[in-house]
Parts: structure tokens; sequence; C-alpha cells
């Protein structure tokens, strides 16, 4: 008999919530293995951070506005230092929910690095020690690491991935310029302007969140610039040197015409690969393709007995679609079927508004040959939107033409990263519009927005 039922590699949120539901819903004697600390970069570098500065910056917007609503809010200014204490609080306190859990279910935890030798045998190595792990199966859950470009001057002081920007606790910087107008780079334009400083975007492509409806990259653009943001698309940076005063500067390539700007700060956001370095033994692989872990549709690599979820097999890089992946692993290696539905991924970003996506856009249906339509509605009429100083925000809804079923949604409003679920449930559910519709929500909430959306 072996020692365990699964050893996974990984307790970001695919790898710790596959590790529950395996010794807690089908008890499987189970190990996790972390070379870091518990919650993978979700928790501790990326969602969980990230939207707690977030936060402050809406904090801060708020009460800059105070006076519109007969508050005095007089010197507001940010604590750098008390903000950077309360986001470790936050990640600290949620660390211990995860360890908490895992010690409930059983499932023993290894802090080290985890190397698989062959399908039943993993390596995990602490220091100088190694302690060899026998298993029935193994999920690799590793993750995935920021890209770091061969742009020239990249290693410069000052010059910063997300982690290392998450980390700072100086006071913001004055001008802080971004490389990258993905998700990660417009959510820290939007907290590094509501905290004063000046930001400049450098965008490789014609369009921010190029991965989105365009609407909504042409809309976020806007407000961005609204807010004072320097937006530069088709923009290729060449290099990075040390300017004066400490200062750095940045030369890049935009309409053929070389330029120069002069920043305080640089932050590299321009993607992130799969983490599979020293994963696999001397002897040992599964089939990879472009870096990334090649997997079916229940998590399975070419090597029978293992299995991979997660940013480390590429596709959609989400936490929750990380946590849905591993379930359904799971429930895979015990004979039942997944208890997620995989084809209704939502995606959010966190900026002010924020903007949510599920499903399929316009374009995208009728690129599949669906005869789709889709109905758009502002929500500058919103009760709730108009009485807490919201930015004008709209919903899109796509459905099937004929069958009139939710296909997809794309919200860009106040709580969209909540607003979502709403769509996502529909398509889960093989709803309609004239389903949707049918619901009555309550008044005045921001919710009501979706009935508007719906009601054809």
């Amino acid at each position: 008999m072996r020692t365990f039922d699964l050893v996974v590699i990984g307790a970001g949120p695919g790898g710790y919530e596959a590790a529950l539901d395996a010794a807690g819903r089908y008890g499987m004697r189970t190990a996790l293995v972390e070379q870091r600390e518990l919650g993978g970069t979700c928790l501790n570098r990326g969602c969980i951070p990230t939207k707690t500065l977030l936060h402050a910056a809406s904090v801060l917007d708020g009460l800059r506005h105070a006076g519109e609503y007969g508050v005095e809010a007089d010197a507001v200014h940010l604590r750098s230092d008390v903000l950077q204490s309360r986001k470790n609080q936050v990640v600290e306190q949620l660390r211990g929910g995860i360890a908490m859990l895992l010690k409930q279910k059983k499932v023993q935890v290894f802090q080290g690095s985890g190397s698989i030798l062959d399908a039943h045998t993993v390596a995990v190595q602490t220091g100088e020690e190694v302690t060899k792990l026998d298993t029935e199966r193994i999920l690799i859950a590793t993750g995935s690491v920021p890209v770091r470009p061969p742009i020239p001057g990249i290693t410069l002081p000052g010059v910063m991935s997300s982690d290392q920007l998450l980390d700072r606790s100086e006071q913001p910087f004055d001008h802080l310029t971004i490389i990258g107008g993905g998700v990660i780079g417009v959510e820290f334009a939007s907290v590094y302007l509501s905290m004063g400083s000046r930001v400049t975007i450098l965008e490789a492509l014609p369009r921010l969140i190029s991965n989105m409806d365009r609407e909504l990259s042409q809309s976020l653009k806007m407000l961005l610039k609204k807010r004072g943001a320097d937006i530069h698309t088709d923009a290729r940076v060449l290099g990075l040197e040390s300017g004066s005063d400490g200062r750095l500067v940045c030369r890049y390539l935009e309409k053929e015409q070389e330029q120069t700007l002069e920043t305080d700060g640089v932050l590299v956001c321009v993607g992130r690969r799969p983490c599979t370095e020293g994963l696999f033994g001397e002897g040992f692989t599964v089939e990879m393709e472009r870096g990334r872990i090649v997997t079916d549709a229940d998590g399975c690599t070419s090597v029978p007995g293992v299995y991979a979820i997660g940013d480390v097999t590429g596709g959609i890089m989400l936490a929750h679609a990380a946590t849905a992946a591993g379930r359904n692993a799971v429930a895979s290696m015990n004979r039942v079927p997944g208890p997620c539905f995989a084809q209704a991924v939502p995606a959010c970003i966190y900026t002010e508004p924020e903007i949510a996506s599920v499903g399929l856009t316009l374009d995208e249906a009728k690129a599949q040959g669906m005869d789709a339509e889709s109905r758009k509605i502002l929500t500058t009429a919103n009760g709730k939107s108009v009485l807490s100083g919201q930015e004008r925000g709209m919903i899109k809804v796509v459905y099937d033409r004929e069958s009139r079923k939710i296909l997809g949604a794309q919200l860009m409003c106040a709580r969209a990263s909540d607003l979502v679920s709403e769509f996502t449930q529909a398509m889960v559910s093989g709803l309609t519009v004239d389903e949707m519709a049918r619901t009555i929500r309550p008044h005045p909430t921001f919710s009501e927005a979706i009935t508007d959306a719906v009601r054809l």
C-alpha cells in the first residue's frame, strides 16, 4: 500500500483546494508540497494584496469626494507603512485560515521544493534534506511566474515586478511607468492614480486589456486618461537607462519614432509563464507544449496517474479557474463527475469602475458561426449608481437569437465583479434572457441594471 493516495505540488488556490477536497470529500490520504507560503501567488503576491491596495485607493477617492455629500474630511494623506502593514495582516489572517483547514482535513503539509522522480514518487527538498513521498497519484499545481522580457536595463534599481512593487513600503512614486497594459498593469495604474502619482502606460499591442471586449478596452482607456494617465499603445520599449537624480530613462518606439521619458519607477508586467523549473527529476517528464503542461479535460497528463491544473497548463490564468480545475481533477481520480462547469469562467478587473466578463462577446459568437444578438444598457439611470456618484457604466448581454439563451456578458460598472456571477449562473443553468428577466431584484441596488439589460 502506498503512503499517500495523492500528493499535490503547489499550495495555491488550485492546489490547496484540491487537497482539501481529496482529503475531506473523498477520504484520500493527501500530502501537499509547497516551497513558499500557503496560498500561492494569489494570496501572497497577487489577488489579495493588490485588492487590498485597490480598496485603500477607493477609500482615498471616497474621502477626496466626501465634500459632495456634506462630509468634511480635511488633511487626507496616505501612510504607506500603515497600508503595507494592513496588507500583510490580511494575507497572514487568510494564510492562517488555510493552515487550519488543512490541519482539520488531515492534509499533511511538506515545506520544500517538490520534484517528480516517477509517476509514484515525489522528492521534497528542504535545505539539504530530501524526503521521498510514495503516492498513487500526483497533482501538479505549481502556478506561474512573471515574465521578464529581454529589455536592456531591466535589472536596474527601481525597475520592479508586481511582486516587488507590492512589498514596497515607501511613499508612492511621483511618476510610475508601467510596461504592459493588461490586467495587472491597469489595476496598478488605478491604484497609483488614486494615490496621487503620475502614471504612464506603455502597451505593445493596439489596445489595453486586449483579451477583453473592444468597447470595454476603449472605455477603460478613456476613463484612465480622464484621471490623468498617459497611455501609449502600439509602443515597444527599447531599453531602460539610469537618468539624473536617481531617476530612470525609458526609451520606446511609437509610430516608428523613438521616444524617451524620465520616470521615478518602472513596473514590468507583460504576462506570466508556467512554473515548471525543477519540477521533473532526471529521466522523467510529461508532454509539454511551449512551456506549459498538456492535459485533457480532466487534468490528466500524458503519464497515467499524473495530473496538472491551473496556470502551469496555460490557458486561463485565474485563481478561481485553477480551483475549479483542481476540484474536477480530484473528482475524476475518484471516477465521479466534476462538480464545476468549466465552460463559464468569469474574469474581473478591479479598476474604478470594475470590469467583468464571462462567456462570449458578440464578435466571438459570430466568429463561431452563431446567430447571436447583444443588448447594451448604460447604468447612468441606475438609482444606486447615481446616489453613490459612480462613473458612467454599462452592461452588455450576448444571447442566441433563436433559443435566447445567454452566451456571455460584459460589464463595466460598480460591483461588476459581483454582478457577473448572475450571468455565470445563467450560463451554467442554460437560462434565457427572458428567464433572467423574471427575477425581482431589490431597489435600490446595482443589480437592478441586470434587469434592464435582459428585459428585451
